[in-house]
C-alpha cells in the first residue's frame, strides 16, 4: 500500500515538474524571439537614423578629425567619412618623465612657461587608446553610426547625408546623463573647384625642421608661431577665389588639437587635416622626425583621385622634400596640379640643380619659389 502511494506520489510530482517546464519554456521561447525581434527592429531604426548613444566613460574623450564630403553622382546626397579617436588621458608623472628623457629633453632647463607647454603637449602622446567603442554622430536631427574604435583608438565610418543633414558641424551622440560635447566638422567639396593642399611645418608654422633641437623646442616647449603673411594670403584665396583648404603634415595626430587651435587663432581658413600615424610606445616613435617622402604622397593621391575634376595648388617649403614630392605628383597628375608654391628656407635659387631636377618636365609657369607671400603670383588661371 505504502509502495503504491509512493509510486503515485512520484508520478504526480514528475508530472508537475513536466508541466512546470512546459509553462516556463513558453515564455523562454517568447523571450528569445522577443530579443531577436528587438534586435531586428534596432537595425531597421539604425538604418533610418536612430541608434544607441556612444557609450564612453567619464574619463574618456572623443576627438573628431575634419574631412571632406563629396556629392554622390547625379544626386542631392553627400558622402563623407567620419574619423576620430577615443582615448583616456594619461595621468602618471613617471611616464611623462620617461618621454622627456626619450626626447633628449631631460637635461634641458625650462622656464615655467615652457614646462607648462611641455606637460600639455607631451601628455597628448601618453594616452590610453580605447578599443571597441561604437561611435554615433548627429547631423541635424538625424543620427548615423560612425564606426567602432580599433586597438589604437581610431575609428572611421562612412555616412550619406541629404542636403537637409549637410551641416558642417556635427556632434557625438552621448547618453542622456552625459552633458559633454564632442564635435567635429565635414567640408563639402563640389566636384569642380580649386583646393590648396598646404604643408604645415615651415610653410605656415615656424618649426625649423632642419635643426632637431630647434624642432623639439618649437614642437614641445613653445607656442606655435605663424609664418608672417601666410594667413593673410590664405584668407584672400579663400574669400576672393573660393578656395578650399587641406592641411597635411608629417607631424603626428597627437598634435592635432594644438595644431587646429593654431590654425584658428592665427586666422588661417578652416579645412581638412591629414597627419601622420604615430605611437611613441612602438617603433613608429623613431619616425617622428623622419622624411615625409613616403607619407605625403599616400595622403595626397587619394584626395586627387577622389576629386578628379578639381584643380589643386600644392604649397610647401624647401626644408624637407616638398619640391621633390610635389614635382613627382605634378608629373603623375598634370591635369590636376595647377600650381606649386615652395617657401624658400634653404636659400636656393630657382635655377639650382635641385629645383631643376625636382620639377623636371613640369612647366615653369606651374611652380614658383618664394620667400615672402607677397611675391606669390595670382592663383587664378
Amino acid at each position: 500500500m505504502d509502495g503504491h502511494m509512493i509510486t503515485n506520489r512520484s508520478i504526480h510530482v514528475r508530472q508537475q515538474q513536466i508541466d512546470r517546464r512546459r509553462l516556463h519554456g513558453i515564455p523562454r521561447r517568447i523571450t528569445v524571439c522577443g530579443r531577436w525581434l528587438i534586435g531586428f527592429i534596432a537595425l531597421l531604426l539604425a538604418g533610418q537614423g536612430y541608434s544607441q548613444p556612444t557609450r564612453i566613460k567619464s574619463d574618456e574623450r572623443v576627438i573628431f578629425y575634419p574631412s571632406a564630403a563629396k556629392r554622390a553622382a547625379n544626386t542631392n546626397e553627400w558622402q563623407a567619412e567620419i574619423r576620430g579617436c577615443v582615448f583616456e588621458p594619461e595621468k602618471r608623472g613617471l611616464t611623462l618623465a620617461l618621454l622627456r628623457e626619450t626626447l633628449d629633453l631631460k637635461d634641458v632647463e625650462m622656464t615655467p612657461a615652457e614646462e607648462k607647454i611641455f606637460n600639455e603637449r607631451a601628455r597628448l602622446f601618453l594616452v590610453d587608446h580605447e578599443r571597441g567603442k561604437k561611435i554615433f554622430v548627429r547631423f541635424g536631427e538625424k543620427v548615423f553610426p560612425a564606426g567602432k574604435s580599433a586597438a589604437n583608438g581610431k575609428f572611421a565610418g562612412k555616412v550619406v547625408l541629404g542636403n537637409a543633414e549637410l551641416k558642417r558641424a556635427f556632434q557625438a551622440v552621448l547618453s542622456s546623463e552625459d552633458s559633454r560635447i564632442f564635435s567635429g566638422e565635414v567640408f563639402p567639396l563640389e566636384d569642380e573647384g580649386v583646393s590648396v593642399i598646404s604643408d604645415i611645418d615651415d610653410t605656415i608654422k615656424i618649426t625649423e625642421v632642419r635643426d632637431k633641437n630647434a624642432t623639439l623646442r618649437n614642437t614641445f616647449l613653445r607656442e606655435f608661431q605663424p609664418v608672417p603673411g601666410m594667413a593673410e594670403f590664405y584668407r584672400t584665396a579663400a574669400t576672393e577665389r573660393n578656395v578650399s583648404f587641406h592641411y597635411i603634415s608629417a607631424s603626428p595626430w597627437q598634435l592635432y588639437e594644438p595644431l587646429v587651435a593654431f590654425v584658428r587663432s592665427n586666422g588661417f581658413p578652416a579645412g581638412t587635416f591629414e597627419l601622420k600615424e604615430f605611437r611613441w610606445k612602438d617603433k613608429s616613435f623613431f619616425s617622428l622626425f623622419a622624411s615625409p617622402e613616403k607619407y605625403k604622397p599616400g595622403v595626397i593621391e587619394p584626395l586627387l583621385k577622389q576629386f578628379p575634376k578639381r584643380k589643386f595648388i600644392l604649397v610647401g617649403d624647401s626644408g624637407e622634400r616638398d619640391p621633390e614630392i610635389y614635382g613627382a605628383l605634378a608629373r603623375k597628375f598634370p591635369g590636376q596640379i595647377f600650381r606649386i608654391l615652395i617657401r624658400d628656407v634653404t636659400s636656393e635659387p630657382a635655377e639650382s640643380p635641385r629645383y631643376q631636377k625636382a620639377f623636371r618636365d613640369v612647366p615653369t609657369d606651374k611652380w614658383q619659389i618664394f620667400r615672402e607671400p607677397s611675391e606669390i603670383k595670382c592663383l587664378c588661371e
